[in-house]
């Protein structure tokens, strides 16, 4: 071996014990930033800020909320890909953003599995068809064969968005011909023009709407649980609609920028199902109908989800001609 190997081979078997042993001793030092990828008040910036005091006690380490919203979660999640991998900046992963951002856009300034070291899935927010209170529509049946013969328009918070494509697959699989996209810049205008009836229904997350559906305001003509809901068992599931494809839901979860240190990783992962199941954190978690899995879907699990949605709905978005080119 020339002299100049054996001096790299060297320094490379004495950097391993420091690097291990750094990443063992994590974390060392304050803050550790909680990026969120959207504005405060949302329901990712709410979980962010429910976990954080949680983690920061089990880390014994001051632990902040970071927003950095812009582009539809690709500005906040794109930062936290390009972060150092030292644990000390950590992301609250969405679908939207890592799933359906992925399946419609031409293209992504990062690798929504490559450029980052996915640990778990922390909630699931089911989505809902919602009608208004006034609404014809009693049952999703009578709403998909109305769309097979006249206008039926529904909402979205935008195009390439999770509801546009939800709305897309049911006018796939209805057939419903005429279920008409209107897209809009966000939920909130999208819900004011169905509740003014200037659009027929909604495709949303339950997160956001339990109390307008308790009230009687709103009416859901399935919701995309496998079972149905406790706190709502008078909505039907997808499934039960004979729309199995459109079981799922839009997760939040816990990410790191690529190769964060295993050491940091498992410690991570081990905290996740012991964190979001504290009681002040599953009260408000119950609150919103938006809960973790029974069976924690963490590490490889949560990684090979991630690929299988990915897979899912670009096929969806392909077959429906769904494309962001910006």
């Amino acid at each position: 071996m020339k002299r100049r190997e054996v001096l790299v081979a060297g320094a490379a078997a004495l950097a391993a014990p420091w690097v291990c042993a750094q990443s063992q001793a994590w974390p060392t030092r304050n803050p550790i930033r909680l990026m969120v990828q959207y504005p405060p008040g949302g329901l990712v910036d709410t979980v962010a800020r429910l976990m954080a005091p949680h983690l920061s006690q089990a880390l014994n380490q001051s632990v902040i909320v970071d927003n950095k919203p812009g582009a539809g979660g690709l500005i906040g999640t794109d930062l936290a890909s390009k972060q150092p991998a030292d644990g000390y900046t950590l992301l609250v992963s969405h679908a939207s953003v890592h799933i359906y951002a992925t399946a419609t856009r031409k293209s992504m300034p990062f690798d929504p599995v490559g450029d980052f070291t996915h640990m778990g899935m922390l909630v699931e927010a089911p989505m809902t068809l919602l009608v208004r209170a006034q609404s014809p529509y009693q049952t999703l049946a009578q709403y998909v064969a109305a769309a097979k013969v006249k206008p039926v328009r529904y909402g979205s918070s935008g195009i390439g968005s999770a509801n546009h494509l939800y709305g897309e697959l049911l006018k796939l699989e209805g057939p419903a011909p005429q279920h008409d996209h209107v897209p809009y810049q966000g939920s909130a205008p999208a819900m004011q023009d169905l509740l003014g009836g200037q659009i027929d229904s909604l495709f949303d997350p339950i997160t956001t709407n339990t109390a307008q559906l308790k009230a009687g305001a709103l009416r859901a003509l399935a919701i995309s649980t496998p079972a149905r809901l406790p706190a709502f068992p008078n909505i039907p599931t997808f499934a039960e609609a004979g729309f199995p494809s459109l079981t799922g839901s839009q997760w939040l979860g816990l990410s790191g920028p690529k190769n964060l240190p295993a050491p940091i990783v498992q410690r991570l992962t081990a905290l996740i199902p012991e964190i979001m199941s504290k009681p002040d954190i599953m009260s408000r978690l119950e609150e919103l109908q938006t809960l973790p899995r029974k069976t924690p879907v963490v590490g490889e699990d949560f990684v090979k989800l991630i690929r299988s949605q990915i897979t899912t709905w670009t096929a969806v978005a392909k077959k429906a001609k769904v494309e962001v080119i910006t």
